[in-house]
């Protein structure tokens, strides 16, 4: 709890310093400078496409559109490792011929890193996230492990800084893997797609 303290101080004061040096200063002051190298808490919202093969056997593959919101908090100021919750919800309908639907929902944690591309607007990041996937709808009607299956995220991204505050995540690409059972091999492989913005705090 103290370090916690500590560091919601820290961050809170390298924030009113950076709000302050803006205000007064014509051009960018080297300080300011050097604290875009330190990652700080963020929040993504995305849009989301996942590229799925639920039926078992081979790719009877169809497409899911959602959102996902994603939080990322850095071990400790100018760390290229932070800790990351992810949420993501994406829906389909009309699958198969059956015309059957489905709601897919994940909550992953884990671990990003991101490295040092000096001065570069660029930030790509990679990442894995362990968790839990909830389905609900037609196509999953009477599984019994739809309300809770394992899932884990493996992928990266890049993000584009548009300044301290705000950044546009290009493109992340993640293999989405889900353990909901399907009769065959209680397996299915899914290819996630997002892009969005980003909020520093």
């Amino acid at each position: 709890m103290r370090i916690r303290n500590q560091y919601s101080f820290a961050l809170l004061l390298a924030c009113a310093v950076v709000s302050t040096a803006s205000a007064v200063a014509q051009a960018p002051v080297q300080p300011a400078a050097s604290s875009e190298k330190h990652l700080r808490a963020e929040l993504a919202l995305d849009y989301t496409l996942l590229r799925s093969n639920a039926p078992p056997g081979g790719c009877s593959c169809f497409n899911l559109n959602g959102g996902s919101a994603t939080f990322a908090w850095p071990l400790k100021p100018a760390s290229q490792f932070a800790l990351v919750g992810d949420l993501t919800a994406a829906h389909a309908s009309g699958i198969s011929s059956a015309g059957y639907d489905l709601l897919l929902s994940t909550y992953t944690v884990g671990a990003r890193y991101r490295p040092r591309l000096g001065h570069s607007p660029l930030e790509p990041f990679g990442q894995v996230l362990l968790g839990a996937a909830h389905t609900s709808g037609a196509l999953v009607s009477g599984q019994t492990n739809a309300g809770a299956a394992f899932a884990a995220n493996l992928g990266g991204g890049l993000d584009l800084r548009a300044n301290q505050r705000f950044s546009f995540r290009l493109i992340e690409a993640d293999y989405l893997v889900t353990t909901i059972d399907n009769g065959v091999n209680n397996h299915q492989n899914n290819l996630r797609i997002s892009s969005g913005f980003v909020v520093r705090f």
